[in-house]
Parts: structure tokens; sequence; C-alpha cells
């Protein structure tokens, strides 16, 4: 009896100290990182965490000084901090929901209104006792930190993608066993789609390719429209509705997605084979291999700001220095992306030259936007192509495309030759777009380049070949496999019901 009562004493002293400022200073960035905990990589929101408790401790120090009141200093410094962390959300959700109107200085306005009556409450009426507060602080942390724990503990659910996805432990490694380089090109479109929605002519680069051996399908379309769609059943050589209960027409949860894409049958399959996995930062955590053997990635603050950071400035009244100038966001965005692209290309050299056998899976966010490269690779900023409200315009969004692809086919042709040049045992590579680009019908939103160098294995290749046939004609062709080829089919869905699917005829002739 004495011990539960030492224990309520002690707790009774602790929450009896206004401790709440600091635990209100690190919420929003919990917050935020709960929310987007499928996006980002958790150390992310390290840097953020210590600078906003920091301001927390330095506003409620500074506070004390001037009011010569704990109490007091800590319930305006936390009603201060509500104003800073909200204003960012408040601006957002006003400009989605009452279109043409600028509400930046009626808002700003009504912050510093705000800000001066908090003032004068503090100095007035500020509670006696921090003890509601404390929990209420407490509680919010805690809760921001259980829905961040509870993501993660359930990543990897299923090691080998969806439970039933094909895996194949009858696989044979080769003598002299091929590198494999899986290239997933985002939103890169066939060849006749560029001709009929742009106008560009892609025939120099689809025959260089043809030129280096490679067999391209003039027909092919995505099994699905989104990237983790498309992405999840091609490394899984299945179609999602076969694979789990999760993708039922009626669920939007994505985590079951994520970690088929992530724990895919074909990485199985060569990981079981002896391969070494190399794979590479896309920008998008539950996109990346970052369990690899091999993971490349930019150093963590080569643009100065992670795009979590620049996300969360942006939540805040610090948004400001953007426009002010301080600081420029879009800028910093576009820098890791570049930063990410260009360390895919500098990496193929080495990765060609491991001794060996390589599984590479190489995601390039191109020539998805954002629209950071000229045609020669020359920088070009983001918000360029896009308008006041971050929307892409059909003529911007099809120059900066075009831009974008010119680059990325002079960096993908000098990729292969190094590939070709360094490898002992002529490789495996594949060149596929996820999806079509945007702002396209439905129907041509699945038409996409899908290129293969096959060396001695091509003959049954065909022209509406569709990714999630491409590792089961692989597997067969290169290593003993005894898989079926399954019907090429693709699949629209709408946002949010990811799993609503409804069949796209393939049209091509």
């Amino acid at each position: 009896m004495n011990f539960f009562k030492q224990i309520q004493k002690t707790l009774s002293k602790w929450f009896s100290i206004p401790w709440y400022p600091i635990l209100f200073g690190a919420y929003p960035v919990l917050a935020l990182m709960a929310v987007n905990v499928g996006q980002i990589k958790l150390e992310a929101a390290w840097r953020p965490l210590i600078v906003s408790v920091l301001f927390a401790v330095t506003l409620f120090v500074l506070l004390r000084l001037v009011l010569r009141d704990w109490n007091r200093a800590a319930f305006l410094s936390a009603l201060w901090m509500a104003l800073v962390y909200s204003y960012g959300h408040a601006y957002i959700t006003l400009t989605e929901k009452v279109k043409d109107f600028d509400f930046e200085k009626y808002l700003l306005v009504t912050w510093l209104v705000l800000a001066i009556l908090f003032l004068v409450w503090a100095i007035r009426k500020s509670p006696s006792s921090p003890l509601a507060l404390n929990v209420i602080a407490l509680g919010l942390v805690v809760t921001s930190l259980w829905q961040t724990s509870s993501e993660v503990r359930s990543g990897g659910a299923h090691r080998v993608g969806a439970e039933n996805a094909p895996v194949d432990e009858n696989l044979v490694r080769p003598e002299n066993p091929p590198d494999v380089y899986y290239f997933i090109l985002d939103s890169y479109a066939r060849e006749d789609l560029l001709k009929k929605a742009y106008g560009y002519d892609n025939s120099a680069f689809i025959e260089g390719l043809r030129e280096r051996g490679f067999y391209v399908a003039q027909c092919s379309q995505a099994n699905y429209i989104r990237t983790e769609l498309s992405v999840g059943s091609s490394l899984n050589m299945s179609y999602l509705q076969d694979l789990d209960s999760a993708f039922s027409p009626d669920s939007i949860k994505r985590r079951t997605l994520w970690d088929s894409y992530k724990y895919s049958a074909v990485r199985y399959n060569f990981e079981t084979l002896g391969y070494t996995t190399v794979a590479f930062a896309t920008g998008f955590a539950w996109s990346e291999l970052d369990d690899a053997d091999v993971f490349y990635t930019p150093p963590p603050f080569s643009a100065g700001m992670t795009e979590f950071e620049t996300l969360f400035m942006q939540t805040t009244l610090a948004r400001y220095a953007q426009n002010f100038g301080w600081v420029d966001a879009d800028e910093i965005t576009g820098q890791n992306f570049r930063d990410r692209t260009l360390l895919v290309f500098d990496s193929m050299d080495d990765i060609a030259r491991m001794p060996e056998p390589t599984f590479a899976y190489v995601h390039l966010i191109s020539p998805h936007p954002p629209f950071v490269f000229g045609p020669d690779g020359e920088y070009t900023h983001p918000a360029e192509f896009w308008n006041e409200k971050k929307q892409y315009p059909a003529d911007l969004y099809e120059e900066g495309y075009q831009n974008q692809l010119t680059f990325l086919n002079q960096k993908l042709l000098d990729a292969v030759d190094t590939l070709l040049a360094e490898s002992e045992t002529p490789p495996i590579i594949i060149l596929q777009g996820d999806h079509g680009p945007w702002l396209q019908p439905r129907d041509r939103r699945m038409w996409i380049l899908n290129a293969y160098y096959l060396p001695q294995h091509q003959e049954k290749l065909f022209s509406t070949i569709t990714p999630v046939n491409t590792f089961r004609y692989i597997f067969n062709a290169y290593f003993g496999g005894n898989y079926d080829m399954l019907p090429n089919v693709s699949y629209f869905s709408p946002v949010p019901k990811l799993y609503e699917f409804s069949e796209v005829k393939n049209n091509c002739k």
C-alpha cells in the first residue's frame, strides 16, 4: 500500500510542474510523422523534432523571464505554439475549400489578433495547476508515437509479397548467372502515345535500344494505373486480385500493398538463388528497398533540407520564410530529386563491376514530375511548370515532361552501354514504365514503354506482353522456372478506391 502511495505522490509531484509546452513543441512533428509514416523515413523527423522542441523551450523560458511566473509562461507559450503550428494547416484548408480568394493577409491578421488576446488571457487568468494540460500533452504525444509504431510494426507482415505470391523453390542458378537490372521509369509512355499526345518523336531512342539488342513491345500496357499497384503486381508476378483479400474493392488500406512491394516474390526468388540485391532511394519510403544488400542514397541533407522538413515548414507560420525568399522549398525538393536521379546513373559502373551476381531494382522518378531537368540535363525549377495552386496546366506539363524525357533517354542509353561493356556475362535489362503520363484519357494512361534485353531468350516475347509476365518469362527462360504465362490485362481504379478495378481493353494495332 505504501508503494502505491509513493507512486501517487511522485506522479502528483511531477504533474504539478508545467512541462507541457515541451511536449506541445514535439507533438506537431510527431503527428505529421504519424500521418506520413509510410511516405517518409523515420529518421527524417529527427532534425525538425529537435528544432521544434528547442523552439518550445526557448519560448517558454523567455516568457518566464517576462511574466515572472512559470504557469503563465507555460500557458501562453502553449497558446502561441498552437498558433504557430496550426497556421499552415488553416491556410491550406481554406485555400482548398474556397477557390479564387486570397486568405493570406486576412489569416495573418487574425492570427496576430489571437496572439494578443491569448497574451491578455494568460496575464489575467492562467491555470493554477498544470495537471490537465500535462495530461493532454502527454496523451497527444503518446497517441502519435503509438500510431507510428503500430504502422512500423505492421510492416513486413507478408515477407514474400502477399501470402500466396508464386515463389519457386526449384529455380536453378546457371553456371554463369547474369546480372539483372530492373528499371522502373515512372510515367514513361509508349512511342505511339508520345507522338499522339505531344507530337514527340521517340523513334531515335527506340531505335537505339533495338541497335543494342533490345526487344521493344510496341503494344504493351501497364496492368494498373498507379505506381504502387503496377509495381506491386509485376514484382509478385500476379494480379493483385489473386494475391490477398486485403485487395478487395471496398478497401482503401495500403500497408499490405506496400509489404507485397518491398518483400516480393521476385526479390525472394533472386535472394534464394544467391543474388546480391541492389536498390536506390526514391524519396518515397514505401517504395524503397532500404534493406537490400546494397542501398544507394544521397547524403541526407545534400539539398539543405529534406522533403519532410519542407512539408513541416509549409504547415507552420514558418511558411513565410519562402514568401520572404529566405528558403525555397520547391528548389530544395527539386535538388533532392536531381541528386537521387544522378546517383543512379553515376553508380552503374560500380554495380556492373560487382563480382557477385546482382539483382538491381532501379526505380527512377522520371519523366514523372517534378520537372527538374532540361533536355540537356540543365537544372530547371519545379515551380516553372505549375500554376499558383501547384497544379500542372496541360501545356506546362507537356513541356516539362518532354524536357525530362529527352535527358532521361540520353542517360539510359549511356547506362545500357556501361552495363553491356562492363558485364562479363551478358546481363538481363528491363526498361519499363509503370504507367503513362498524367492528363491523358484513362486508356492511354496504360500505354507504357516496355523493353527487354534478354540475350538468346527473346524469341518468345510478343508486342502485348505486360509487366505481370516479365519475371515469369525471365525465370522460365534463365532459371528453369515453370511459371504459366498469365493473360495480359489492364485495370483502371479510382482514388481512393484503389482496388475497385475495371478492365481497360488493349486496342493497339
